[in-house]
């Protein structure tokens, strides 16, 4: 980005030298360079900074960068040359010559995130609302196969809780009581803890707990095969390419 453009954009005397003279900034060129320039000369940068702030002290683009190596900043000559950074930099020289600026960049960073947030918590509410339905199919399948028709309601949700636990030990090896009895505090339940992986893995395993109680295998039997398939699938999502980048972005 142009740091002459956004000069030219900018009533009032600013001059990207009084910039560079400024010790605040040159803290911040060299933490920049620190972490994206492997050839960044330290040596040179400590004689720069310990002179940063004097009055008699003046340091322009073309010696910053012939002194430390930097990569962050160039200056070029010709028609169509000035002082150019990257943008990282050049929101830093930004903030500097307005005040307006930085409370733009602010807000838009503060848009930003919560749109990234939205995003985030639709996706976990849309695995949740999977984990549901699919959960209906498993209730089914119970109420089919497992419940004979003159059990109490009780007896009925006995059942229900111990099908539930088959899937709460394959996923997160515990039941439902021990994870309370482990978290007192906790406002939800073990699965409103469960992270996106493990919401996506649990709704696949209802849909085949629902198979196999179909089939007609025993609850071992059941929670060896679940078990298998949760680590399965957990280490493909695990590696999942767009699983990190989603996590990375956050």
């Amino acid at each position: 980005m142009s740091l002459t453009d956004m000069l030219k954009a900018k009533d009032g005397d600013y001059f990207i030298s009084d910039w560079l003279r400024n010790r605040n900034t040159i803290e911040f060129l060299g933490v920049w360079e620190s972490v994206y320039n492997p050839n960044f000369n330290y040596g040179e940068f400590d004689i720069i900074k310990s002179k940063a702030g004097l009055n008699s002290y003046r340091l322009s683009v073309k010696e910053w960068v012939e002194k430390t190596n930097a990569i962050g900043l160039k200056a070029t000559a010709g028609r169509y040359g000035g002082s150019f950074a990257h943008s990282d930099i050049a929101f830093e020289f930004g903030m500097w010559i307005s005040a307006e600026f930085k409370i733009y960049l602010i807000k838009e960073f503060q848009r930003l995130k919560a749109d990234e947030n939205d995003r985030l918590k639709l996706d976990w509410n849309l695995q949740r609302t999977l984990a549901k339905v699919n959960y209906v199919i498993h209730t089914d399948a119970i109420k089919a196969n497992l419940l004979p028709s003159e059990l109490t309601k009780s007896q009925i949700n006995l059942v229900y809780a111990s099908e539930a636990d088959i899937l709460n030990m394959a996923l997160f090896g515990k039941t439902a009581k021990q994870w309370r009895t482990e978290n007192p505090t906790a406002e939800g339940n073990i699965r409103d803890e469960a992270t996106i992986e493990q919401l996506v893995v649990l709704s696949n395993m209802e849909s085949m707990n629902a198979v196999f109680i179909s089939q007609g295998l025993s609850q071992s039997d059941r929670l060896i095969q679940l078990n298998k398939m949760d680590i399965t699938q957990m280490q493909s999502l695990l590696k999942s390419a767009p699983l990190k980048k989603l996590k990375n972005d956050n």
